[in-house]
């Protein structure tokens, strides 16, 4: 029997927020082939799917049967930046090795080479059923100027509406008049960071459009039909941009520009990024779930 869009939204409400008792939280379990598979009642699918560095593909939404993810997945490990230049053509295309612990976390772990002079983990870890958060560490092998780790998310074809809480608090669409590739950036020195000509190398470059400063760095992917959002959010000294096409282009994707500092030699630094699947959330709504989050409490 199809599920109702009311009995979507009281389920997924009754989940917001929600803390799993000791030793219940959801966890991945490891898979013949290389991958980790998850149910957590509310969200089921495989992360690194055939032992490959993607992230969370399928991924669906078990009380509306919505897919949620296309292409190389959620919350994925894509380019990297730092000296100048691009490191490689994403992360994902770099053999990985990965670790599991008793919470049933799963941390890739990605070694340093002659073209890549870092050594990066991303620990993946459900807070949640319906809470992803992932935390990534990097360590310089030598001194890194403008280092920064781009996260990819790729929705499925539902997930049109996509938006970014820019300042004066208001959730903004990223509409097609506002240009094919988009950036919210966190302040002024971000903006050099994102035309520094970073994003002119081959292949792929992409010249993005400059949009309003974001107030806090939290995006938003929408099913319409389903009434069902993924939000995507990071603390606002980790991230540095907002990144998304315009919503109605096929990639259907949100990006997060993490790190965006300096890094001498021997020096590590860390940031993270949570996932929430929820119905469509208000802009007040946004700010109570980052704060609670950043605050420790959820």
């Amino acid at each position: 029997m199809p599920v109702s869009r009311r009995s979507l939204l009281l389920a997924s409400t009754a989940i917001l927020g929600r803390r799993a008792a000791p030793g219940a939280t959801p966890g991945f379990e490891p898979s013949a082939d290389g991958s980790f598979l998850f149910d957590t009642g509310v969200l089921k699918g495989t992360f690194r799917k055939e032992g490959r560095s993607v992230g969370l593909i399928p991924v669906t939404h078990i009380p509306s049967g919505a897919s949620l993810a296309s292409s190389m997945g959620l919350f994925g490990v894509y380019r990297t930046f730092g000296n100048g230049r691009r490191y490689g053509t994403g992360m994902w295309y770099v053999p990985s090795e990965v670790n599991t612990d008793a919470k049933g976390a799963v941390t890739e772990m990605w070694p340093a080479a002659l073209e890549r002079p870092f050594t990066m983990n991303a620990r993946y870890r459900w807070a949640a059923p319906n809470i992803l958060d992932v935390s990534i560490e990097v360590t310089a092998v030598e001194d890194l100027s403008g280092f920064e780790t781009f996260l990819a998310s790729y929705f499925g074809p539902s997930f049109t509406s996509a938006k970014v809480l820019v300042k004066g608090g208001t959730l903004m669409p990223a509409e097609h008049a506002n240009g094919k590739w988009q950036m919210f950036p966190r302040d002024p020195a971000a903006v050099k960071l994102i035309y520094d000509g970073r994003w002119k190398f081959p292949p792929n470059p992409v010249e993005w459009a400059k949009m309003p400063d974001f107030e806090l760095p939290i995006s938003i992917r929408t099913d319409p039909a389903a009434g069902l959002s993924v939000v995507i959010m990071a603390p606002a000294r980790d991230c540095f941009a907002i990144a998304t096409p315009e919503e109605s282009d096929q990639h259907h994707s949100t990006y997060l520009s993490l790190f965006g500092l300096d890094l001498k030699k021997g020096a590590s630094a860390r940031a993270r990024a949570r996932l929430i699947v929820l119905p469509a959330p208000d802009p007040g709504q946004l700010r109570g779930l980052y704060s609670k989050w950043i605050a420790g409490k959820e």
